[in-house]
Parts: C-alpha cells; sequence; structure tokens
C-alpha cells in the first residue's frame, strides 16, 4: 500500500499505514507490521526528544558523529588534513567531530544496505530516494524520525530553509526522515558523453539526436581508430543505466521508484496517465534494446569482456582511449573543461537519454539528503554537525573543496587551481552529497561554462517531479521483489550488454524467470498503490 509522506491526511493513514519493521539484510526486504508508528529507535531518541522539549541544547559533552558516505576513500592524505580542520571548527561551535564511514564502489548497493540492516551505531547517513533504496530502508526501520522540535532546536537554519511542501516529501509514516538537498541545483540525468571532434570527423551533426547517430559514430571509431575502445564500459560502473535510457529515449515511460535489482523495470505509462502502471520489459521496447546492444556487442564497440572490464572509464577518456561513457550531465560539466586541457580540439559533448523523445522529469529534491540513523547515541548533536556542514560557509567551503592555497584559489570570483597543483599529491574530494547549498557554492573553472546550454534545453520540456510523496510498500510483494531483483542481478548484464548467441530466446528465458519470480503479483499491488496515490494527490488539489 501507498505510505504517504504527508502529514494530516488522517482518514487514508488511518487506512494505509503500516509499521516500520526491524532492521533486516537484503536489498529488498520490507519486513512491516500493522500498527502503523515506526518501530521505536535504540538509544538516544528519547533523550533528543527530551533535550529538544527544553530547548537547550547540551553541548557539555565531547562526541564524535559519523557520517556514511558513498565513494572509495581518498589515499593522497588530503582528505585528512581538511577534516582536521573541519574538526578544530566542530569543536569550538558544537565541541564535537566528524568522521566520514566510506561505503566503496565495488559491490556498494549491496554493502550500504547491509550497512544499514547491521544495528550498527550510525549518525549521518548519505541517502537517496531514486537511488539508494531510501522508501525500503525506512520501511526497515534504518532511520529515526525527527520532530518539528528537534529540528528547530537541533538544525535551525536547515529547518527554515526547507518549505512546509518539500517537508512533506521526506515524510515516512507522516514522520520526517531525510534532511532533503533542496537548497542545491543539480541535474543527474544519465546520458552518451562522446566527442565531439570524432562525430564530425564521422560526418555527423553538431549535436547528437539519435541513437542511430551514436551507433554511426561508434563505428566510425571501430573503423578508424584502431587503439580506442569505442564503448568501454566497467564493471560496476553505470551499465544498468543504458536500459533506462533506452526507455526514456523511445517511450514516454517515467521510472517509478521501486526497486528491482540491476534492471529497472517498473514504470509509469506517461506523464499523462502518472498512475497506470506499466513495464517495458514485457512489450518490443526491451526486446528492440537487447536486439540493439548484440548487434553493438558483434560489432565490437566494447571490450569481449564487457562483464568483468575494472578499468577506469574516466581515466580511459581522458587518455583518448575510448570514445563515449554513460554518465549525468553533472559529470559531462566538470568532464568537459578537463578534456579540452587533456585532449585539447576534443570538444566533449552530451547526448541525453531524454533527448530523442523529450522525456525528462526534474530532480527530486531527496535525489540527495541525509538522515540520523535509527541507533545513533547522538542524534541531537549529528543534527547539530550537519546543520553547520551544510550552512557555515567556512566549514561548507572545506568539506566541498579543501584547504584555500591547495586544492583551490578565488581568481575573478571562481574557484581555479594553485600554481603548483598536482594532481596525485593534491587532489580532494569528500562525496558530500547530502546537504549542499546553492548560496554557498564557489563556481569553478573546472565546470564547463556553457552548461546553461544544456540548462535551457532540459528547461523547455522538463516536467515537474511528481512522485515526490509516494513510498511503494512492499510488505505484501517482498519476497517476489527480491526473487525479481535476483533474477535481474543475474540476466540482466548479459542482456544488456549482448551476451548471448540468440537474443530472442534470451529475453523470453527472462520474462519465463521473471514471471516464475512473481512479477504479476508485484505488478498488481504497483497498480493498486498508485491508485491509492492518485487519490491522496487529488485531495490535496
Amino acid at each position: 500500500m501507498v505510505k504517504t509522506k504527508k502529514a494530516g491526511t488522517l482518514l487514508l493513514a488511518s487506512a494505509l499505514t503500516v509499521a516500520l519493521a526491524a532492521c533486516s539484510g537484503g536489498n529488498n526486504n520490507g519486513g512491516n507490521s500493522a500498527s502503523g508508528s515506526a518501530t521505536a529507535p535504540a538509544s538516544g531518541a528519547s533523550s533528543a526528544s527530551a533535550s529538544a522539549d527544553a530547548g537547550k541544547p547540551d553541548t557539555s559533552k565531547f562526541v564524535t558523529v559519523n557520517y556514511v558516505i558513498l565513494g572509495d576513500k581518498p589515499k593522497n592524505g588530503q582528505f585528512e588534513k581538511v577534516l582536521a580542520k573541519v574538526n578544530e571548527l566542530l569543536k569550538a561551535k558544537v565541541n564535537a567531530q566528524i568522521e566520514w564511514k566510506w561505503v566503496e564502489w565495488a559491490d556498494w548497493q549491496t554493502k550500504y544496505n547491509l550497512l544499514l540492516a547491521s544495528g550498527e551505531q550510525l549518525d549521518l547517513i548519505t541517502v537517496g530516494t531514486d537511488w539508494l533504496d531510501t522508501w525500503s530502508n525506512a520501511q526497515r526501520g534504518a532511520f529515526l524520525p525527527l520532530s518539528d522540535d528537534m529540528l528547530k532546536t537541533y538544525a535551525p537554519q536547515t529547518y527554515a530553509n526547507v518549505k512546509p511542501e518539500e517537508w512533506a516529501q521526506t515524510k515516512y509514516d507522516g514522520k520526517v526522515v531525510i534532511l532533503p538537498e533542496n537548497q542545491f541545483t543539480q541535474w543527474v540525468n544519465h546520458g552518451f558523453i562522446y566527442r565531439g571532434d570524432w562525430a564530425k570527423e564521422a560526418g555527423l551533426p553538431d549535436k547528437l539526436t539519435s541513437w542511430d547517430e551514436i551507433e554511426k559514430y561508434l563505428q566510425y571509431i571501430k573503423d578508424n581508430k584502431p587503439d580506442v575502445v569505442p564503448f568501454d564500459v566497467a564493471a560496476g560502473g553505470s551499465l544498468n543505466m543504458i536500459w533506462d535510457g533506452w526507455d526514456q529515449s523511445f517511450t514516454k515511460n517515467l521510472p517509478l521508484p521501486v526497486t528491482s535489482g540491476f534492471l529497472p523495470m517498473f514504470y509509469a505509462k506517461s506523464y499523462d496517465e502518472p498512475y497506470t502502471a506499466v513495464s517495458p520489459i514485457f512489450d518490443d521496447t526491451f526486446m528492440n534494446y537487447v536486439k540493439k546492444m548484440k548487434e553493438w556487442a558483434d560489432k565490437g564497440f566494447w571490450r569481449e569482456d564487457v562483464l568483468n572490464n575494472k578499468v577506469d572509464i574516466t581515466t580511459q577518456l581522458e587518455a583518448g582511449l575510448t570514445g563515449l561513457m554513460s554518465h549525468h550531465t553533472s559529470q559531462f560539466s566538470g568532464l568537459r573543461p578537463t578534456m579540452d586541457k587533456k585532449q585539447p580540439g576534443s570538444d566533449l559533448q552530451f547526448f541525453p537519454f531524454a533527448r530523442p523523445n523529450q522525456n525528462l522529469m526534474a530532480t527530486s529534491i531527496t535525489h540527495g539528503g541525509t538522515s540520523i540513523g535509527a541507533h545513533s547515541k547522538n542524534p541531537e548533536r549529528a543534527l547539530m554537525v550537519y546543520d553547520l556542514l551544510r550552512n557555515d560557509k567556512e566549514i561548507y567551503d572545506l568539506i566541498n573543496y579543501g584547504i584555500e592555497g591547495t586544492q583551490y584559489e578565488i581568481k575573478d570570483n571562481k574557484r581555479v587551481l594553485p600554481a603548483g597543483y598536482d594532481e596525485t599529491r593534491d587532489a580532494f574530494y569528500s562525496d558530500f552529497w547530502g546537504g549542499r547549498n546553492d548560496k554557498l557554492e564557489i563556481p569553478s573553472d573546472q565546470t564547463w561554462d556553457k552548461i546553461d546550454t544544456l540548462y535551457q534545453e532540459y528547461d523547455s520540456y522538463k516536467k515537474p517531479y511528481i512522485y515526490g510523496q509516494f513510498v511503494f510498500d512492499k510488505s505484501k510483494v517482498q519476497a517476489e521483489l527480491a526473487a525479481i531483483s535476483q533474477v535481474s542481478s543475474q540476466m540482466g548484464p548479459s542482456l544488456s550488454f549482448g551476451q548471448m548467441k540468440d537474443p530472442e530466446k534470451a529475453v523470453q528465458d527472462f520474462r519465463d524467470k521473471l514471471k516464475q519470480a512473481g512479477y504479476d503479483k508485484v505488478m498488481a499491488e504497483l497498480q493498486r498503490q498508485l491508485d491509492d496515490y492518485k487519490k491522496l494527490i487529488e485531495s490535496q488539489q
């Protein structure tokens, strides 16, 4: 059933609420009860409420706050130097220090979900409702519900800068569980990053607008650049986004926040019919995709061992050893200036998957965000630390950009690399993706200065995000979803990269196994919940 995230919808809540369960393992298991209230969090929560009621934050005891972060831990020592400076400021301001708890990219989704299900004391947790199973983890009781009093007392700046309608998109069972990245403008829609100079050599137009043109581009590289892998792809990267991109380009479908393993397979029909569930896996869209990927594999557009490839694709692109990679707009924006320096004249370009069919929803404000762990011993201080990371200019600059004079300098109101900067020695990143703030951002000369041309294109056909209050309750189909995800993860990669002899047989086998896993039951439940969600939205109009 639909888990509404809107305060005040009491009638609907009385009929539809389901309790958060105790933490359990796996990517897709739900485990809800029927009480309609969140599981009481272990340790810290009651004291948080009491302190909030008193309205006087107690910082007499020095504490360490940890923060779950997605990414590979930096190895050159610069992160530790920056964090030491951050912690000096945190100690002075709130008598605390922070430590990063890295979840590295190798098998990141499994590691992340197991960590959240472990019952370990986690204070701040990077979340994302459209890529980090946030609502599933909320259903498993991974996050601490946050009252208005707690937020006002311990994160007052953040609280003041989130509108009521934005808080509504952060609620599970009527309680806030996410601090949203609502003050940060970003486009994370995916597409192909390609070299404009090579496209021009191939006789293609300045702006590619179709997959057929992408194919001609790849064929040109294959035929004329023997030392280049036309489309290099690494296992664990954005493999699954190719299918999602194909669907976005060839249909008007809208992705729904329902996890299904490697291949996304649950969509709404269109923006005009946003409450009708469909799965292009079972129509010609998917069959055509698999056949095309088989053609690309047979033409040698990627390595024969693509499913085991471990190379860094960005490094390959920068070295001129590949001509195509799949990523999102923000990644392209940062890559373009780098390529201008490392591959002069490469004229890096971006083909958004939304372009052929003008099928694009704006990014959700909960694509990035932060939650407090249900087992945090210091939720009050965690909120205070987060409020500073997000809103204190000095701390924000350190955690996002590093040390001025080492990682960057300010010239003409932009961040530039200092003289003598060495990438290996001086590079810094924190992967702080849970509280960025446009008001504190410093523009960089490492960001493409013409990125607004893409933003203007998106603005011309984007639609508002409409699933901000939709949380799929998987309690009635959790076994089926787990089985579907297993089939998807086992068979999806080979289907996506042409690793089969007969694509039609491979697709049919895949569909048969999905049916056996309980696909029809999940679709029926999804449609029922979308019907309820439609009623909720219509009641608010």
